[in-house]
């Protein structure tokens, strides 16, 4: 292909669609929903304002389902999106109504004032666009409305929002999008989460979506998962196939939940560990004990004795100041997935399963090992 061509080329394979990370389960599932949400909205408008009412507004409503059901993780999909811009836009509409009449020029002018005042109001929503368009046009049944064709155009936006607050979560699509939760600071420092040190920050983000300028329907925090989560499948991808199995210790010092504190203390102290296992009598992982779960009862334990001041009372058994239910992972997990629970989390260890069976432990220092291994076969 010549240089000539190449920028038309390209330019008419951008009108070609691009690929959809959905299955048609999902699909069918937006559809059907889609369909409940418009029957009741458009049923319940009729029956309380007439036909001639529910059919102007129907349009805007079709559309804010196809939205509501199909992409309901954008942010042109939340909830007070489709209620503010309704909103807007109906009394942007009745305002031009008042200086222009009903005409072509004023419905337009009406969508375009809705859109600008949208933006600010952070409740951009395309069909709010069709909802000035529509009012403006809507004939004697909506004009004769007055301003009491808000609560039509209400009705319509809080019921289909209803029905997508219902069938979406029952349908297990969390539905509004939950604004992301800081994490958990578990040493009580300032400093940002060994995971964020490195790469990009919230900030950086923040700079990107200023630097494109345009509109951008995902929050910035599903844009924020979908680059860590491409940063985790590329990591995985360069690491090759290092599995759980292959850097775990296998020799696995436990304990039972009748071993006593100073017996437990004994075995962190002669192998150098900080923490061990706590299995069943038939050998099930029911917990795991550390020099933190110890220190802490120390400090609610009686302090009577020698042993009683540190809360190692000889008769204290495990069961009693051991955490549970213990975070695990199967042998066959991949090195990447080892690494967040072992960095982030806090957790010094991660027992290893196999068909519901402690088969090993991986501590902190085999992750490193590992990741030290790796590095050098990558740069020789």
């Amino acid at each position: 292909m010549t240089p000539f061509s190449s920028p038309l080329a390209n330019w008419l394979h951008s009108f070609l669609p691009h690929s959809m990370n959905t299955r048609p389960r999902e699909w069918l599932r937006a559809g059907l929903g889609a369909a409940v949400g418009v029957l009741l909205s458009t049923w319940a408008c009729h029956w309380l304002f007439g036909a001639g009412v529910a059919s102007h507004l129907v349009g805007p409503l079709a559309a804010s389902a196809v939205l509501l059901f199909a992409v309901s993780s954008g942010a042109l999909a939340q909830p007070w999106s489709i209620v503010g811009s309704y909103l807007v836009a109906t009394i942007v509409a009745l305002a031009v109504l008042q200086v222009g009449g009903a005409s072509l020029l004023s419905a337009s002018v009406a969508v375009g004032l809705a859109l600008a005042l949208m933006c600010p109001l952070r409740c951009l929503h395309p069909p709010g666009g069709a909802v000035a368009f529509c009012v403006v046009t809507g004939g004697p049944d909506v004009a004769g409305l007055g301003v009491g064709v808000l609560t039509p155009v209400l009705l319509n936006a809080l019921v289909l929002l209803g029905c997508a607050l219902l069938y979406n979560n029952l349908t297990r699509v969390r539905y509004p999008k939950a604004h992301a939760q800081p994490a958990a600071e578990l040493h009580h420092t300032q400093d940002v989460a060994p995971q964020q040190r490195v790469g990009f920050t919230a900030a950086d983000l923040d700079h990107a979506l200023e630097d494109l300028g345009e509109f951008v329907d995902v929050t910035r925090e599903d844009l924020e998962q979908i680059i860590r989560a491409t940063e985790k499948h590329a990591l995985r991808r360069s690491m090759g196939d290092i599995r759980a199995g292959q850097i775990m210790s296998r020799d696995v010092q436990c304990a039972t939940p009748d071993t006593t504190l100073e017996q437990a203390l004994r075995l962190l102290e002669y192998h150098h560990l900080k923490a061990l296992p706590v299995l069943d009598e038939t050998r099930r992982l029911v917990g795991v004990v550390s020099l933190i779960d110890l220190l802490g009862h120390s400090r609610r334990a009686p302090r009577s004795d020698f042993l009683a001041r540190f809360g190692l009372r000889r008769d204290v058994p495990l069961s009693k100041v051991m955490s549970h239910p213990v975070t695990c992972v199967d042998s066959n997990a991949h090195v990447v997935e080892l690494i967040p629970l072992l960095s982030e989390q806090g957790l010094h260890c991660l027992p290893v399963l196999e068909a519901g069976e402690l088969v090993g432990i991986i501590t902190q220092t085999d992750l490193i090992a590992a990741l030290h291994r790796d590095l050098i076969v990558h740069l020789g």
